[in-house]
């Protein structure tokens, strides 16, 4: 493909899965980092002393950090190798290594600096997935794409991805979150500096594997991660960064609805007190700087959505040094 590839394999419990899904990956492929999150199964050890495929590389986590640390160890090992192109491969069975070279074609062909799977192109193929995934999915997808900015992407906790190192190497890769929100996180910090993302749709593969991922344990806390990065995303690309229209707009609509509705209430309860029936004047007062709010918020969002990147960065920067590739280090 002309571009080198490194796939990251984090392995918690998934030491049957392991050395078959490693068989599996093919030649366009040039290193194969399997990482050790502290398994109690020893599954980094198994590979080091049963695989002989040249291309593997094992790390040992001391303790346990979790899918997102032990994903962004990976990422580190790939940059000092001089990856062009990072995947996240999941080490449970539920990714087939067959889509690999489709998942980084975008990224080959200049259209993206991150690609992700995406299970619910192929609705047929939803058959299979729990409807506590399909739910769980649904709602997250909801609050990823008001987090992130990336408004049409969905399965948002889809691990199965790719991404140009040099995109890579512009991430603050010690900020982003180190358990299950680590690929909600990802776009999240995507979308600061402007990458291109795009998704990739793959079939949903449940055999029997257990996922350690329990959606309903998740819901609440990816929730609350979801409106911090949304305060973080516009507070830093319409106050600090950037002041336009649509920042007015999001003001002057916040301000209104919340004037109409605090006014609204006051007078109802205070028609209520007193037993004495507001005025038209009054109840237009309250309901006229809602609607204008609603009206300012909604052209708001419609310009967020206007604004979701399209472009790859990663093109611009073909000629910039890698910062691995200068001092030896990743990050």
């Amino acid at each position: 493909m002309g571009q080198t590839i490194a796939v990251v394999i984090p392995c918690y419990c998934v030491h049957s899965q392991m050395l078959p899904l490693i068989q599996e990956i093919g030649p366009e492929v040039d290193w194969i980092i399997v990482v050790d999150d502290a398994c109690p199964e020893e599954s980094g050890r198994y590979v080091r002393e049963n695989c002989s495929d040249r291309r593997v590389i094992v790390l040992q986590n001391e303790i346990n950090l979790g899918v997102g640390g032990s994903v962004l160890n990976g990422y580190a090992c790939a940059l000092r190798l001089g990856a062009d192109i990072v995947v996240k491969l999941d080490g449970d069975g539920q990714m087939d290594p067959r889509w690999i070279k489709y998942l980084v074609r975008p990224i080959l062909d200049g259209r993206a600096d991150y690609a992700k799977g995406n299970r619910f192109f192929n609705v047929g193929g939803l058959r299979s997935m729990p409807r506590v995934r399909l739910v769980g999915n649904a709602v997250l997808s909801f609050f990823s794409k008001i987090s992130s900015g990336y408004w049409t992407l969905f399965d948002p906790t889809n691990g199965y991805t790719a991404i140009s190192a040099l995109t890579l190497a512009l991430l603050p890769l010690e900020k982003i979150s180190q358990r299950y929100f680590f690929e909600s996180d990802m776009l999240f910090r995507l979308g600061i500096v402007r990458a291109c993302v795009v998704d990739v749709p793959m079939d949903a593969i449940y055999a029997g594997e257990k996922s350690n991922l329990a959606i309903t344990r998740i819901m609440c806390p990816f929730l609350l991660k979801h409106v911090t990065n949304t305060c973080k995303r516009i507070t830093l690309n319409y106050f600090l960064r950037d002041f336009s229209l649509a920042s007015i707009e999001l003001v002057a609509g916040t301000c209104s609805v919340l004037f109409g509705t605090a006014f609204g209430a006051y007078k109802w309860v205070e028609s209520i007190r007193t037993g004495i029936t507001a005025s038209t004047g009054t109840v237009m007062l309250a309901a006229l700087p809602i609607i204008l709010g609603v009206q300012f918020l909604l052209s708001f969002l419609a310009f967020d959505i206007g604004s979701t990147p399209n472009m790859a960065i990663h093109r611009f920067l073909q000629d910039v040094r890698k910062p691995e590739k200068k001092n030896g280090s990743a990050i």
